[in-house]
């Protein structure tokens, strides 16, 4: 094995993150999506992420920062993977329900890829 794509869709967190008043004062629904690319050198857990560790270190990350913009969550949630060595990229894609049943739409998100 070489490179290795890990997709979690759906991972679901509350914090506290708006540039709106009052957004931050009280912890929202939030939605992740994360795909990370990885060096897998063999077929061994030891070699790779655990998707339980991923999900945690994504909840974390969004009930312990605060943002003003949706962009600046998902990069930080990006870059928080980099704390594993085998992580090459990883893409973050940051839902915020609230704010899109507020406009009026299905879906607010926002996408970053760090590398």
């Amino acid at each position: 094995m070489t490179d290795v794509r890990i997709a979690l869709t759906g991972i679901n967190a509350q914090g506290r993150h708006g540039a709106n008043p009052g957004e931050r004062d009280f912890p929202q629904d939030f939605v992740v999506d994360l795909s990370v690319l990885l060096d897998v050198p063999e077929d061994s857990l030891e070699s790779t992420l655990d998707y339980r560790i991923i999900a945690q270190l994504v909840r974390d990350t969004v009930s312990q920062r605060s943002f003003v913009l949706l962009e600046s969550l998902a990069d930080a949630i990006a870059s928080a993977m980099f704390e594993y060595a085998t992580v090459a990229e990883a893409t973050a894609v940051v839902h915020k329900p609230s704010a899109a049943q507020s406009l009026g739409i299905q879906d607010v998100s926002a996408h970053v890829t760090a590398k």
